[in-house]
């Protein structure tokens, strides 16, 4: 089968022919159908990410698929059931072996492409908004790179959360996508005083940061005393400057979320939030944007477009 695979750290991947994976106990055989790329699919390529699996790694987060096969004493759905799965690399492949843990039931009423958009990014903003921040009704949220993968679903999320939703992305373009998707106030990062609008908004109660540097700083400065700051990420590649006494006076929490690292020390707040989710996707109160689907041999384009910022929503590569 074909993969693409990191090999060496800082290079370029490379496509990769090897045999069929079997799977071991505890796992199972899926024919992928459908992988989400994620901003964090750049990062491992460069070896900055968190959460390095060994080399060589087969790139691709997220998964949708069909199970082929079950490991040896292996309980699990049955082969021929439509999956998603969370496997932190694996999905630039045909096919891939995962843990069974892992798995969630796909209804027949969402799409692989669909089910592969919606695990991180719908995941971390949700897990994030509800479970880490306690975002309440009411209150207002400020989401920093809103059109991208998870800016763009923590607006969605915080609108059905009940919050008052300030948007803030680069150009009309992106602006619009934010504003479609619920936001109550859009400021464009490339020419607006992001502080002094989000002041005259009345402030932030929540900030979500996936991009960190220059825009943190002018968030930090536009909340209101007990706001609670997200670090999703850092997509601008600057780390923000913290001023601790700045947060002391103003009682401001400052909380990092990683959503992969409840899998591995609260993994039922995933299972729970995936859940919902996927309820939510069959009432129609969420729908992952796709802005680019590509087949396989595309995948570095797909990349590339996460790299250089083209994209907006999700980037969904067909097997």
């Amino acid at each position: 089968m074909k993969s693409l695979q990191i090999k060496t750290l800082g290079a370029a991947p490379v496509w990769t022919e090897t045999g069929t994976p079997i799977p071991a106990s505890g796992e199972i055989l899926v024919r992928i159908k459908a992988c989400g790329l994620n901003f964090a699919d750049t990062l491992m390529i460069e070896g900055k990410y968190q959460d390095m699996p060994p080399l060589p790694i087969t790139m691709g987060m997220e998964v949708a698929g069909i199970v082929e096969a079950l490991g040896p004493d292996t309980t699990g759905p049955a082969p021929g059931t439509r999956v998603a799965i969370y496997g932190g690399s694996g999905g630039l492949a045909e096919y891939g072996c995962f843990p069974v843990e892992r798995v969630v039931a796909l209804p027949e009423t969402m799409s692989f492409e669909d089910a592969a958009a919606l695990q991180i990014a719908y995941g971390t903003s949700h897990v994030a908004l509800q479970h880490k921040a306690r975002l309440a009704p009411g209150e207002t949220l400020l989401v920093l790179g809103a059109a991208g993968g998870v800016g763009l679903t923590a607006v969605e999320i915080g609108k059905l959360m009940g919050a008052r939703v300030i948007a803030c992305a680069r150009g009309a373009e992106k602006l619009e996508i934010a504003r479609h998707a619920g936001a109550d106030h859009v400021i464009d990062s490339g020419s607006d005083d992001l502080r002094e609008m989000v002041k005259s908004l009345g402030g932030a109660d929540v900030v979500y940061d996936p991009v960190g540097g220059d825009l943190f700083t002018a968030a930090f400065r536009a909340c209101k005393p007990e706001a609670r700051i997200l670090l999703i990420g850092f997509a601008s590649g600057k780390l923000p400057e913290l001023k601790p006494n700045h947060m002391l006076v103003k009682n401001i929490d400052l909380m990092g979320f990683y959503w992969g690292g409840y899998l591995k020390f609260r993994p039922e707040v995933i299972t729970e939030s995936l859940a919902q989710l996927v309820a939510w996707h069959g009432e129609g109160r969420i729908k992952p944007h796709i802005s680019h689907l590509l087949p396989l041999a595309r995948a570095e384009e797909g990349l590339d477009l996460l790299r250089t910022r083209r994209s907006t929503g999700k980037v969904v590569i067909t097997i």
